[in-house]
């Protein structure tokens, strides 16, 4: 239900293949993605979108046909207030690297890249590794100062079991658990073993920051 009042209104469109009935139901569901092997993306991009237009309490509407393209209308209420400037964010030097060593572990490469990329930008020396099984192999090889753990993997060990694991042989590994869903009581779990904070995708270069500091850190 969309609330009366004024509105600016953003319209993208295509005349690409469209979007059947089934999968216009779900596009904006985190990592949900119909494209093809090797052109696939993160799947994240409309969740981001959704998130953002919700955040500014907004809606969207999507009409397509398969075929025919798509076209996506975005809603974004408009505000008579005074604009006020205030300093929400953190200055980025707040949370940067000093060259602690992260190990990423992540099954989704596209996710590694990204969560690599921004700690890299941060000053981090980073690894990444694709399952709960190549962790414990690198970590019996290498010290690393944070272990970053998705909790939810296809194959093999998730992050709770990965990470139980790693403090068998490494009881004081810091680590932080990370997902594209909401928090479980497995990711409950692993903070009661010992692991940090929780960072829900997608990644946000400031919260993600802030939270590998305040391990580092802790």
């Amino acid at each position: 239900e969309v609330r009366e009042g004024d509105y600016v209104v953003l319209s993208v469109s295509d005349t690409g293949e469209g979007i059947s009935a089934v999968d216009l139901k779900r596009i904006f569901e985190p990592f949900y993605t119909k494209k093809v092997m090797g052109r696939s993306g993160t799947g994240l991009g409309l969740a981001v979108v959704w998130g953002t237009v919700k955040d500014h309490h907004g809606y969207i509407n999507v009409l397509s046909e398969e075929g025919k393209g798509a076209a996506f209308t975005l809603y974004f209420p408009v505000t008579r207030e005074e604009l006020v400037s205030e300093q929400v964010s953190m200055s980025v030097r707040e949370y940067l690297g000093k060259g602690e060593t992260i190990l990423i572990v992540d099954d989704v490469r596209e996710q590694r890249e990204l969560a690599t990329t921004m700690l890299k930008k941060l000053h981090y020396s980073v690894t990444s590794v694709s399952s709960g099984e190549e962790t414990l192999e690198y970590l019996k090889q290498h010290q690393v100062d944070l272990v970053i753990l998705d909790m939810i993997m296809d194959h093999g060990m998730d992050g709770l079991d990965t990470y139980a694991r790693i403090i068998e042989a490494h009881p004081q590994q810091k680590a932080i658990i990370v997902s594209g869903f909401s928090e479980t009581e497995r990711v409950a779990k692993a903070q009661a073993l010992g692991a940090g904070a929780y960072v829900k995708k997608p990644y946000v270069l400031e919260t993600l920051g802030r939270a590998v500091r305040m391990e580092l850190d802790r």
